[in-house]
């Protein structure tokens, strides 16, 4: 197992070489992650839709979502709130803050794609009619407890589920082979959905996937809009995301694990 001197070693050059893809390969790249995502959150979802007891349905659907992430790092595809950790080699003077920015935003662009793709194909397959529709109902519930958070709720709860993620990404690096690259992911990964934090590129499926559900189903989705999605959920996770996983995780192990902490 790497230790964590050795992971931010490492994640330089990880750093440089995802910095270094052409524009439409972070796109592409982050298209693939925002479905394998997406598939992870619906899967979940699915879960939830088939447990009546609400306590049950939580625990098994967070124990289904990692499958995205897992597809994620196994694959190599570029994940906007894993990219967060960029900050390392930044900070190191390996890449460029407009490399970094450039890096984030295609990413970010490409995940939005996936996470689309995936409501899109979900929805009008008709796929939430399982369990007498009850799976709809789920989708629409879903977006509507995540378009009626305040804006700090959602910043904070997008700081903490982003620490999560990056320290999931960061376990995952530590081992060589995939097993042990899956089993570092998971726990973490499965605690933030246990905990009900809010990820900016799961939201840009539930969302978007509980407003088509409620239209095609015909299910009531009060407070639920594009306002109210880039406002209430979006945006503020975004932001909540960039904090805690590009300060707190990225420049907190930078100051950790460093180059300056060496003799």
């Amino acid at each position: 197992m790497k230790s964590s001197r050795q992971i931010l070693e490492n994640y330089r050059n990880i750093g440089t070489a995802k910095c270094s893809l052409s524009a439409g390969k972070m796109i592409l790249s982050g298209t693939f992650a925002g479905l394998f995502i997406a598939f992870g959150a619906f899967g979940s979802q699915i879960v939830g839709a088939s447990v009546q007891d609400p306590g049950l349905a939580k625990l098994l659907g967070a124990l289904v979502f990692p499958v995205g992430l897992t597809l994620v790092l196994c694959v190599g595809t570029e994940l906007f709130t894993g990219n967060s950790l960029l900050t390392i080699p930044l900070l190191e003077k390996k890449i460029t803050l407009g490399g970094m920015l450039k890096n984030w935003s295609l990413v970010y662009l490409g995940n939005l794609i996936g996470s689309l793709i995936m409501a899109v194909l979900a929805v009008y397959s008709n796929l939430p009619a399982m369990f007498g529709g009850n799976l709809a109902n789920v989708m629409v519930s879903a977006a509507v407890s995540k378009c009626t958070l305040t804006f700090g709720e959602a910043l904070m709860r997008g700081i903490l589920c982003n620490v999560l993620v990056c320290l999931a990404v960061w376990l995952s690096f530590a081992a060589d082979e995939q097993a042990g690259k899956i089993l570092g992911l998971y726990l973490p990964t499965m605690l933030f959905v246990l905990c009900g934090f809010e990820h900016c590129v799961a939201n840009m499926y539930f969302i978007p996937a509980g407003m088509m559900a409620s239209s095609h189903f015909s299910i009531a989705a009060e407070g639920v809009s594009i306002a109210s999605f880039l406002i209430h959920n979006l945006i503020p996770v975004t932001i909540g995301n960039v904090i805690g996983g590009a300060i707190f995780v990225g420049g907190g192990f930078y100051a950790l694990f460093g180059d300056h902490e060496r003799s």
